[in-house]
């Protein structure tokens, strides 16, 4: 079992910055969507189609960049209303085209200013989280990196959520938690142990469904899971599926 400080030097690593990297190794003949159809795109949502083992998905994922300018574009990876917005859409998209949805999540947190909350930041990510328990198609999410707060949960209502090996789940950053306790965010290592937001811990608690070791991505192997998982899980009578994700988030 890996120790906390590694895991989360995992989670934020660079090599899981560039979401696009990600997509290709995953999936085949990526179509991405642009825009919200009310305001505008938001950089930090990339949304689409895609194949999966020849099978049409639609791919949902948070994005964070490899360059400052790019970081900046999508505040470290923290989506706007406009980007839940832009989810949704592909979401209700896949729905109608009886399309699984599959989220790759890598985020902070949506992002916390004051223009975003004026736009009705909290409102987009409620509407998100109960739109998703009721989408009538297969929905799988990989928590590549981090995936703090309701910016992550906004896009991880789904009948399975698998997290790599490096990577966290949790209510807020382990900075922003040791802020809040002891007034001094150096204290993060200190959060982070108490939080117990490492894959291993969320696995026991059940409130994962399965940890992904890192070399899956590169050998081929995820692929064929989530493949396989996707088929086992379209094969669900649509009512039970449905009442399935709802009893799991329930329990929390």
């Amino acid at each position: 079992m890996a120790d906390t400080q590694s895991v989360i030097a995992g989670a934020r690593s660079d090599r899981k910055a560039n979401i696009y990297e990600i997509i290709d190794q995953l999936f085949t003949d990526f179509f991405e969507m642009h825009g919200d159809q009310v305001s505008g795109d938001d950089q930090a949502i990339v949304a689409g189609l895609a194949k999966l083992a020849n099978h049409p998905v639609a791919v949902i994922a948070t994005q964070k960049g490899n360059n400052l300018e790019d970081r900046m574009a999508t505040h470290f990876g923290s989506p706007e209303p406009l980007g839940y917005r832009k989810s949704l859409r592909v979401m209700k998209l896949a729905e109608k085209l009886n399309f699984p949805i599959i989220t790759l999540i890598n985020t902070p947190g949506a992002y916390p200013g004051a223009d975003a909350e004026a736009s009705g930041q909290g409102q987009m990510i409620a509407k998100n989280i109960s739109e998703m328990l009721k989408l009538k198609v297969p929905i799988l999410t990989l928590i590549i990196g981090e995936a703090g707060s309701g910016g992550a949960l906004a896009l991880a209502c789904s009948d399975q959520i698998w997290m790599f090996e490096n990577s966290m789940y949790s209510v807020l950053s382990p900075e922003g938690f040791a802020s809040i306790m002891w007034k001094d965010a150096h204290l993060a290592d200190k959060a982070a142990k108490l939080m117990r937001l490492t894959p291993d811990w969320l696995l026991k608690q059940h409130a994962i469904h399965r940890v992904i070791p890192e070399n899956m991505l590169t050998d081929g192997s995820l692929k064929i899971a989530m493949s396989s998982t996707i088929r086992d899980l379209s094969h669900q009578n649509v009512s039970e599926l449905l009442k399935k994700r709802a009893a799991f988030f329930r329990r929390f």
